[in-house]
Protein backbone atom coordinates (compact mmCIF):
# COMPACT_ATOMS: atom_id res chain seq x y z
CA UNK A 1 0.00 0.00 0.00
CA UNK A 2 2.68 2.29 0.79
CA UNK A 3 4.24 2.03 -2.27
CA UNK A 4 1.08 2.70 -4.06
CA UNK A 5 0.98 6.16 -2.52
CA UNK A 6 4.35 7.42 -3.24
CA UNK A 7 3.21 6.43 -6.75
CA UNK A 8 0.54 8.24 -7.02
CA UNK A 9 2.08 11.11 -5.35
CA UNK A 10 5.15 10.89 -8.00
CA UNK A 11 2.77 10.52 -10.57
CA UNK A 12 0.44 13.63 -9.67
CA UNK A 13 3.77 15.54 -8.75
CA UNK A 14 4.93 14.74 -12.91
CA UNK A 15 1.77 15.81 -14.79
CA UNK A 16 1.42 18.60 -16.74
CA UNK A 17 -0.90 21.23 -15.57
CA UNK A 18 -3.48 22.20 -17.21
CA UNK A 19 -2.85 25.42 -19.71
CA UNK A 20 -4.77 28.30 -18.54
CA UNK A 21 -6.82 29.56 -21.36
CA UNK A 22 -5.35 33.64 -21.57
CA UNK A 23 -7.78 35.99 -21.85
CA UNK A 24 -7.92 37.83 -25.02
CA UNK A 25 -7.89 41.80 -24.39
CA UNK A 26 -10.38 43.04 -27.03
CA UNK A 27 -8.97 46.56 -26.95
CA UNK A 28 -5.33 45.31 -27.62
CA UNK A 29 -3.99 45.26 -31.70
CA UNK A 30 -4.03 42.48 -33.66
CA UNK A 31 -0.70 41.59 -35.02
CA UNK A 32 -0.44 39.37 -38.62
CA UNK A 33 1.89 37.88 -40.84
CA UNK A 34 1.72 39.75 -44.36
CA UNK A 35 3.82 38.27 -47.27
CA UNK A 36 6.41 40.79 -48.27
CA UNK A 37 6.19 41.70 -52.07
CA UNK A 38 9.09 43.67 -54.08
CA UNK A 39 9.14 47.12 -54.71
CA UNK A 40 8.73 46.62 -58.66
CA UNK A 41 5.59 45.56 -58.19
CA UNK A 42 2.29 48.09 -58.09
CA UNK A 43 -0.88 46.27 -58.21
CA UNK A 44 0.11 43.08 -59.39
CA UNK A 45 1.90 45.14 -62.42
CA UNK A 46 5.39 44.51 -63.01
CA UNK A 47 6.83 47.65 -63.41
CA UNK A 48 10.37 46.43 -64.15
CA UNK A 49 9.27 45.19 -67.51
CA UNK A 50 10.06 47.08 -70.14
CA UNK A 51 11.23 47.02 -74.01
CA UNK A 52 13.65 45.22 -74.41
CA UNK A 53 11.87 42.03 -73.04
CA UNK A 54 13.67 39.33 -71.57
CA UNK A 55 11.93 36.83 -72.44
CA UNK A 56 12.84 32.49 -70.49
CA UNK A 57 12.06 30.33 -73.18
CA UNK A 58 10.83 26.70 -72.50
CA UNK A 59 11.50 23.49 -74.20
CA UNK A 60 8.16 22.70 -75.45
CA UNK A 61 7.93 26.51 -76.37
CA UNK A 62 10.45 25.96 -79.40
CA UNK A 63 8.47 22.81 -80.10
CA UNK A 64 5.50 23.98 -80.59
CA UNK A 65 6.27 26.63 -82.27
CA UNK A 66 8.55 24.48 -84.79
CA UNK A 67 5.08 22.60 -85.78
CA UNK A 68 2.98 25.92 -85.89
CA UNK A 69 6.21 27.58 -88.39
CA UNK A 70 7.16 30.42 -86.18
CA UNK A 71 9.76 32.23 -86.87
CA UNK A 72 10.59 32.93 -82.67
CA UNK A 73 11.87 35.89 -82.50
CA UNK A 74 9.47 37.42 -85.14
CA UNK A 75 6.55 36.40 -83.57
CA UNK A 76 7.69 37.23 -80.09
CA UNK A 77 7.74 41.02 -81.71
CA UNK A 78 4.93 40.90 -83.43
CA UNK A 79 3.09 40.02 -79.87
CA UNK A 80 4.68 42.82 -77.86
CA UNK A 81 5.25 45.48 -80.52
CA UNK A 82 8.47 45.49 -79.09
CA UNK A 83 12.53 44.32 -79.37
CA UNK A 84 12.90 40.87 -77.56
CA UNK A 85 15.42 38.89 -76.65
CA UNK A 86 14.67 35.00 -75.87
CA UNK A 87 16.93 33.87 -73.03
CA UNK A 88 17.86 29.75 -72.46
CA UNK A 89 18.99 28.55 -69.69
CA UNK A 90 21.71 25.79 -69.39
CA UNK A 91 18.92 23.35 -68.14
CA UNK A 92 16.54 23.97 -71.09
CA UNK A 93 19.47 23.83 -73.51
CA UNK A 94 20.34 20.22 -71.86
CA UNK A 95 16.93 19.48 -71.97
CA UNK A 96 16.98 19.71 -76.00
CA UNK A 97 19.86 17.97 -76.39
CA UNK A 98 18.84 15.17 -74.55
CA UNK A 99 15.45 14.67 -76.26
CA UNK A 100 17.70 13.76 -79.37
CA UNK A 101 18.19 13.23 -82.94
CA UNK A 102 14.67 13.79 -83.30
CA UNK A 103 14.97 17.32 -82.21
CA UNK A 104 17.62 19.13 -84.11
CA UNK A 105 16.22 21.59 -85.57
CA UNK A 106 14.89 22.77 -81.57
CA UNK A 107 18.78 22.54 -80.99
CA UNK A 108 19.65 24.60 -84.09
CA UNK A 109 17.18 27.13 -83.45
CA UNK A 110 18.16 27.57 -79.33
CA UNK A 111 21.40 28.08 -80.65
CA UNK A 112 20.90 30.87 -82.60
CA UNK A 113 23.11 33.80 -81.59
CA UNK A 114 20.27 36.51 -81.15
CA UNK A 115 19.73 34.13 -78.56
CA UNK A 116 20.83 34.80 -75.12
CA UNK A 117 22.64 32.19 -72.64
CA UNK A 118 22.04 32.20 -69.19
CA UNK A 119 24.26 30.31 -67.04
CA UNK A 120 22.78 27.90 -64.17
CA UNK A 121 24.90 27.08 -61.32
CA UNK A 122 21.98 25.08 -59.02
CA UNK A 123 22.49 21.07 -59.18
CA UNK A 124 20.75 19.07 -61.77
CA UNK A 125 18.85 19.55 -65.17
CA UNK A 126 15.12 20.05 -64.73
CA UNK A 127 14.45 23.34 -66.46
CA UNK A 128 10.48 23.65 -64.70
CA UNK A 129 12.32 24.41 -61.42
CA UNK A 130 15.13 26.26 -62.72
CA UNK A 131 12.72 28.53 -64.99
CA UNK A 132 10.14 29.32 -61.80
CA UNK A 133 13.46 29.75 -59.97
CA UNK A 134 15.02 32.27 -61.93
CA UNK A 135 11.80 34.17 -62.06
CA UNK A 136 10.62 34.30 -58.31
CA UNK A 137 14.60 35.89 -57.85
CA UNK A 138 14.57 38.32 -60.88
CA UNK A 139 10.66 39.46 -61.86
CA UNK A 140 11.85 40.78 -65.09
CA UNK A 141 11.36 38.20 -67.28
CA UNK A 142 8.68 36.65 -69.13
CA UNK A 143 8.15 33.31 -69.23
CA UNK A 144 7.25 31.40 -72.73
CA UNK A 145 5.79 27.91 -72.35
CA UNK A 146 3.15 25.84 -73.25
CA UNK A 147 3.37 23.38 -70.38
CA UNK A 148 0.19 23.49 -68.13
CA UNK A 149 1.83 22.49 -64.83
CA UNK A 150 4.49 25.25 -65.79
CA UNK A 151 2.20 28.10 -66.29
CA UNK A 152 0.19 27.11 -62.97
CA UNK A 153 3.41 27.07 -61.04
CA UNK A 154 4.10 30.35 -62.14
CA UNK A 155 1.12 32.20 -62.26
CA UNK A 156 1.34 31.88 -58.10
CA UNK A 157 4.29 34.27 -58.62
CA UNK A 158 3.25 38.11 -58.58
CA UNK A 159 3.95 39.97 -61.88
CA UNK A 160 5.17 37.41 -64.31
CA UNK A 161 3.37 37.41 -67.36
CA UNK A 162 3.25 34.35 -69.33
CA UNK A 163 3.46 33.47 -73.19
CA UNK A 164 1.58 31.05 -74.91
CA UNK A 165 1.15 29.88 -78.20
CA UNK A 166 -2.73 30.00 -79.44
CA UNK A 167 -4.43 29.82 -82.98
CA UNK A 168 -0.76 29.76 -84.45
CA UNK A 169 0.65 32.51 -82.94
CA UNK A 170 1.32 34.23 -79.67
CA UNK A 171 -0.28 35.38 -76.93
CA UNK A 172 0.31 37.26 -73.91
CA UNK A 173 -0.94 36.64 -70.65
CA UNK A 174 -1.15 38.69 -67.59
CA UNK A 175 0.71 41.79 -69.02
CA UNK A 176 -0.63 45.25 -68.61
CA UNK A 177 -2.56 46.41 -71.02
CA UNK A 178 0.00 49.47 -72.01
CA UNK A 179 3.12 47.09 -73.04
CA UNK A 180 2.38 44.13 -75.04
CA UNK A 181 -0.67 43.74 -77.98
CA UNK A 182 -4.26 43.63 -77.30
CA UNK A 183 -5.58 40.21 -76.78
CA UNK A 184 -7.87 38.05 -79.09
Amino acid sequence: MGKQKKTRKLKEKDRLKPKKKEKKDPSALKEREVPQHPSCLFFQYNTQLGPPYHILVDTNFINFSIKAKLDLVQSMMDCLYAKCIPCITDCVMAEIEKLGQKYRVALRIAKDPRFERLPCTHKGTYADDCLVQRVTQHKCYIVATVDRDLKRRIRKIPGVPIMYISNHRYNIERMPDDYGAPRF
